[in-house]
């Protein structure tokens, strides 16, 4: 699991690789990922937008912007927690994802939330640093 907390709002995320749903003999990867967003502030927020940054094997970024996630724009008062799952199709067997939400406070102030950059490798290949 990865994990990062941005003023009081916790993200954790879990990818899982999906083998059913991948082709790698026609470089088709695809993965899940489970988000919790939990609210261990004081102040109820919302979550407006998010911005996600993928990276493949090869380096290629692609980035996706949008209002909310899966269609909603939760709102958590504190102690609160939302949780939902997406998926991410790459090219390649391997890749990393990061990005932020926009959260907007009970005030209307808005600032963004980190999302903790997470990994997608296949399952049982060891991956080493140089």
């Amino acid at each position: 699991m990865y994990r990062a907390t941005t003023q009081g709002i916790e993200i954790t995320v879990e990818p899982f690789y999906l083998e059913e749903r991948s082709e790698p003999m026609e470089q088709r990867y695809f993965w899940a990922y489970r988000v919790t967003i939990a609210n261990r502030g004081d102040n109820g927020v919302k979550l407006v937008s998010r911005h996600w940054r993928i990276t493949d094997a090869t380096g290629h970024l692609e980035e996706v912007r949008g209002p909310g996630v899966v269609g909603e724009q939760p709102e958590l008062e504190p102690g609160d927690t939302f949780q939902y799952t997406s998926g991410c199709p790459l090219t390649t067997s391997s890749g990393f994802m990061e990005g932020d939400y926009t959260m907007r406070d009970e005030t209307g102030q808005e600032f963004e939330v980190a999302i903790p950059p997470f990994s997608l490798d296949l399952p049982g290949v060891h991956r080493s640093v140089n």
